[in-house]
């Protein structure tokens, strides 16, 4: 049986959601009739809704439901640039899902760089928001995820709003990683836009939620009916949607320690393994993740190694269609190109025990010790 560590692509699917699902499956109504069985329908969406939102600090009303993070960090996008946004700046460390899309629309892009513990260098955007020119440039915008997908770093998101607020810009948080890692507070963040996903938190996957500030103008992606208050046209994922409500609830009850855990899995391989690079180790992260690189030792060739020792871990992102990457997380952190290479994101979940972290760290220092003799002589 293999023991899953690769909580920060996806968590597996909690009970709870799954019960939720099945409900809604049974019902089988479109929330958009009038009758009394698409009424209940409606009311299961609404439900979540009010759960989501007080998750995160937020008014239910303002929580539009999506078919996932993607394309809530997508409509965010899209309606900055409705807005008049001409010029956006992105931190380097992203997800595709922000970047790949600011490019897309052709807009101006600006880099905001990352210290080498992980951190967005706020300084940085402090003087550049100082050289805004407003007529030229159109409002600033800044998309800056909370929590880093690959090493768990958590960002200055709060502080960064606050620039933005006085700034007069608009600003993106990608919290993708936050629920059940970190208490998110929408309304304290300074954020116009969140986006969210549900089967980060052990919700179903294709489910996903925007968080819209009061003060913001908005421009739908999708148009057709007008659900979700023509924000997001199409018939509702009523299963997707209860589920991750339910999914949401859960995470209350979750005991697991898994700082604990994760400091532990360090201890073993850093005693074992001291020249293993360990990254975020400097600054705010959360709980279950842990990103190190082995000199030597390709990304691709250790998850292939602990696969076939029984253990699901990854390289990084895992929005990348399936291909293993160099991390341009690291690189932006200061890694070398090599570093970068040899990346592994061991990432725990409610689940994982402290059995699974001793066998882990065995089977990973076993395969690595095989290597490391040799290490300086790998082709990277």
């Amino acid at each position: 049986m293999t023991i899953y560590l690769d909580h920060n692509a996806t968590s597996p699917l909690r009970a709870e959601a799954l019960d939720a699902m099945q409900a809604a499956f049974a019902l089988g109504a479109n929330a958009s009739s009038v009758h009394g069985p698409g009424r209940k329908a409606r009311a299961l969406i609404e439900a979540a809704r009010e759960v989501v939102g007080k998750a995160i600090c937020a008014r239910a009303e303002d929580i539009v439901f999506t078919g996932g993070g993607t394309e809530a960090d997508n409509l965010a996008l899209h309606a900055a640039q409705h807005a008049g946004v001409r010029r956006m700046i992105i931190s380097a460390i992203e997800h595709e899902a922000v970047m790949e899309t600011a490019r897309h629309l052709g807009v101006i892009v600006d880099i905001l760089p990352v210290r080498p513990n992980g951190e967005a260098d706020l300084n940085w955007l402090k003087a550049h928001l100082a050289d805004w020119d407003n007529e030229q440039d159109g409002q600033p915008f800044l998309a800056l995820m909370a929590v880093n997908n690959e090493t768990g770093v958590i960002q200055p998101y709060e502080e960064a709003g606050r620039l933005m607020r006085e700034a007069g810009g608009l600003y993106l948080i990608d919290a993708v990683q936050t629920l059940g890692k970190i208490d998110f507070d929408f309304a304290a963040s300074g954020a116009h836009f969140a986006a969210f996903s549900a089967h980060k938190v052990g919700g179903p996957q294709g489910v996903g939620a925007l968080a819209l500030s009061c003060d913001v103008s908005y421009a739908p992606l999708i148009r057709g009916g007008g659900q979700e208050k023509n924000r997001r046209a199409g018939t509702e994922n009523v299963a997707g949607i209860a589920g991750f409500g339910a999914a949401i609830t859960a995470v209350k009850a979750d005991t697991t320690d898994l700082r604990a855990l994760r400091d532990r899995l360090r201890a073993l391989i850093e005693g074992a393994m001291p020249e293993v690079r360990f990254y975020g180790k400097n600054a705010p992260c959360v709980d279950n993740t842990l990103c190190l690189s082995a000199p030597g030792w390709l990304s691709e060739i250790q998850v292939i190694a602990m696969d076939l020792a029984g253990f699901a871990v990854s390289a990084g992102s895992a929005c990348s269609s399936g291909k293993v990457r160099k991390s341009r997380v690291l690189e932006a952190m200061g890694a070398s190109d090599v570093e970068a290479q040899c990346a592994l994101r061991v990432s725990l979940g409610p689940e994982t025990t402290q059995d699974d972290i001793d066998a882990f760290a065995e089977a990973w220092c076993s395969a690595y010790a095989k290597v490391r003799p040799h290490s300086s002589s790998v082709a990277v």
